[in-house]
């Protein structure tokens, strides 16, 4: 069995959904196949986030929701600069 993954706001609607069988698994923002990854991509080359809802017709929340959702899995991440010996 497969699993799917879902990031719940606090007011319990789905903003960010994984399904492998959609764009290989990687995060979106629910009902789109507009991924986290783009959205960042988007907003890293200038992109407002009031332009992404206007052009690809997500809420600004799920823009948001995006971002936090890259943010918390950076937390996870084992990532530190060693230093050269």
């Amino acid at each position: 069995m497969q699993r799917i993954k879902r990031v719940i706001h606090p007011k319990q609607k789905v903003l960010i959904h994984q399904d492998p069988k959609v764009l290989g698994g990687k995060p979106v923002i629910a009902g789109t196949r507009l991924s986290v990854e783009f959205i960042l991509e988007l907003l890293a080359a200038g992109m407002t986030s009031a332009a992404i809802v206007r052009e690809y017709g997500v809420s600004e929340e799920a823009v948001f929701a995006a971002v936090n959702f890259a943010v918390q899995q950076l937390k996870r991440e084992d990532a530190f600069v060693r230093q050269p010996a």
